[in-house]
């Protein structure tokens, strides 16, 4: 696919990123908290610094919203 997209009126700083991350990634004082639980949802902001972590995708589109923000899925 080779689709071309304007980005021209995305304001940067209410834009954030989706992405899947494996809790084994994650510091050892959260993995303590997430027995059992492979995966989670990071929100980043467009710098990349990661805001929030969630269990579910579609609750990492729906705290980006809440928070007038614009969310995208990266991989």
């Amino acid at each position: 696919m080779d689709t071309k997209f304007d980005f021209g009126g995305i304001d940067a700083e209410k834009t954030v990123y989706i992405r899947q991350v494996e809790t084994s990634t994650l510091p050892q004082e959260i993995r303590e908290q997430l027995a059992g639980v492979d995966s989670m949802y990071a929100v980043h902001d467009a710098d990349g610094e990661r805001l929030a972590l969630v269990k579910e995708r579609s609750l990492a589109f729906m705290l980006a919203r809440q928070n007038e923000l614009t969310p995208f899925s990266v991989h």
